[in-house]
């Protein structure tokens, strides 16, 4: 994301602040008055026509100034399109005038004023690139390495681009005044303190929930198009649903990005001749389906999937429903976990399975190792020996280049950090708190590797659980769709409406599949894109279909 603060602090044209006057309303600001404060859940955008304005951070029971802004400046940042409780206060200490424009006016100028749309969310962006480094005090993570809930809230803050800091009371004495302080007891951590508030036995649902991701904080349960999973597939038929006039939902179980999403470095992904990281990438991408209007929830995980009343209910793991005209299914598939002894003991404290700068950081340069062959694999073992570890590449099968493309095999084969081990398979691991040794069987007999991380990144089960034999499947879990169908996987249903299933259509009518989980798909990031947005065409094909039916009832 960019961070130049000549991109994050622009000066709006008259006619700028023209536009969105005629959207807003004026008011008089005093000295001392607060816009908004830290922690709220909610504000509106503010053009200063005169006085001043400043964005104060508050912490350790100091404010720290983080920007000011004048006539023909805006105050606000990417909360007001996320819909994110604010990281920071809006101080007055010059007198003067505002424009107040609503999240909803905000919504209709992103739609439809492209070039002043632009320069408000690439200041929106950059805002928040320099809030990443400038304001992690305004969320503060207590809580040991070795809690599993730690390892997962860190992920999900960092995936999230949320700005926050962690501290770990193992390692970090400085920290025993903020646990006085704040009155955390040894048994409540992970705790999350962030302005006033003290979350204690903090899960990454439950401070998802504070911070106004959930389906909790959706202002309906009804919805044209749910779309379940936010990897490129799902944010592609996100971002095509939104910007055509659909009400869209998109689900995810943990974080925005699926398994793109934890990519260092994707190289073949049309017009990024110099690369992409998955994050960068899945973040652009939700930034624009939020743009159009769509809301996104997470973590939130889809447990089943009925058909009510023409309706798709997608059931939520919290017990609550919520309804779809047509459901697009794009939970991917999950990296398959080694059948080795303690690999759970190990999980997300030495065994990883996404490689992204946060891991790099918890291996701090020390010896990891990497199993799989497919090109997942073969970035994570390039990024981690650019980042400064030794890397031992374990592949079960004969030939590097089988499952990974030419050009990571070349630059694999030419860095000298990245050691090759072929036929070779992970037969033990060893370690007391954390991982320390990896035990490998290959040609030469077991080896001993010592290293501080496993990253697993082998094969894939798709993630197909929640249909609830909703939908055909084949042999391997895998949705089948369309052509794939043949009569014996269709009910008298689609005798009755007299027609075959729609591309990218299920056996459940309404009911679309795209990306990794689709059975036959290409397992690329851009086929997934492509999947996506072609699945919204026959979304559209379908609800313009006659259906019978009326709202069901939404359990809340």
């Amino acid at each position: 994301m960019a961070s130049d603060t000549s991109e994050a602090f622009p000066t709006l044209s008259p006619a700028d602040v023209a536009l969105l006057e005629g959207l807003g309303t004026r008011r008089s600001i005093a000295v001392g008055e607060f816009l908004f404060h830290q922690g709220d859940q909610t504000t509106d955008l503010y053009v200063v026509l005169s006085g001043a304005v400043e964005i104060v951070l508050h912490a350790d029971g100091a404010d720290r100034v983080i920007a000011r802004h004048g006539p023909g400046r805006f105050v606000g940042e990417l909360n007001l399109v996320t819909g994110l409780r604010l990281f920071v206060s809006a101080r007055v200490v010059e007198p003067g005038e505002v424009v107040v424009v609503s999240r909803q006016a905000l919504q209709h100028v992103l739609s439809t004023e492209t070039r002043l749309s632009d320069t408000l969310l690439r200041a929106f962006m950059a805002r928040r690139a320099l809030l990443l480094r400038s304001a992690a005090a305004s969320l503060r993570l207590v809580g040991s390495r070795f809690l599993p809930e730690t390892r997962q809230i860190r992920e999900y803050l960092t995936r999230s681009h949320i700005p926050h800091e962690w501290l770990d009371p193992d390692h970090d004495a400085s920290i025993e005044a903020l646990v006085q302080a704040s009155g955390i007891g040894p048994g409540e951590m992970p705790v999350v303190c962030t302005g006033d508030a003290v979350l204690r036995r903090v899960t990454a649902g439950s401070l998802a929930e504070y911070l106004g991701l959930t389906v909790a904080n959706l202002p309906s349960r009804a919805f044209d198009l749910v779309v379940v999973g936010s990897g490129p597939a799902g944010l592609a038929a996100a971002v095509y649903g939104a910007s055509e006039g659909l009400q869209t939902l998109v689900l995810d179980q943990m974080v925005v990005g699926g398994q793109a999403g934890s990519s260092s470095r994707i190289e073949n992904y049309l017009g990024f001749p110099t690369g992409v990281s998955g994050d960068e990438l899945t973040q652009r991408a939700l930034l624009q389906a939020e743009k159009f209007g769509a809301h996104l929830t997470s973590p939130c995980a889809a447990s089943s999937l009925r058909e009510q009343d023409g309706h798709l209910v997608v059931s939520l793991s919290d017990g609550s429903d919520v309804v779809g005209r047509a459901v697009i299914a794009a939970t991917g598939a999950r990296y398959r976990r080694l059948p080795v002894d303690r690999l759970e003991e190990f999980e997300g404290n030495g065994v990883y399975y996404a490689a992204t700068a946060l891991e790099a950081a918890s291996c701090a340069g020390s010896p990891v190792v990497v199993v799989g062959g497919g090109n997942s694999a073969g970035q994570a073992a390039l990024f981690l020996a650019d980042s400064g570890s030794s890397v031992v590449l374990i592949i079960r099968g004969p030939d590097l280049g089988r499952n990974m493309s030419r050009y990571l095999v070349d630059r694999i084969e030419a860095h000298v950090g990245v050691d090759v081990r072929l036929n070779t398979q992970v037969t033990r691991l060893d370690g007391e708190r954390s991982l320390d040794a990896v035990h490998a069987t290959g040609p030469e007999g077991e080896a001993v590797i010592p290293c501080a991380g496993l990253f697993s990144l082998i094969g894939a089960d798709p993630s197909s659980d929640w249909l609830s034999g909703c939908a055909a499947l084949d042999e391997h879990g895998f949705v089948l769709t369309d052509l794939a169908l043949d009569n014996g996987h269709l009910d008298e249903i689609w005798g009755e409406m007299s027609r075959r299933p729609l591309p990218f259509e299920t056996s459940q009518p309404g009911l679309f599949a795209v990306g990794d989980l689709r059975s036959g798909s290409m397992k690329r990031v851009a086929a997934a894109v492509g999947e996506g947005s072609a699945g919204v065409h026959s979304v559209h094909q379908y609800l313009a279909f006659d259906h019978a039916g009326h709202d069901p009832t939404i359990r809340k």
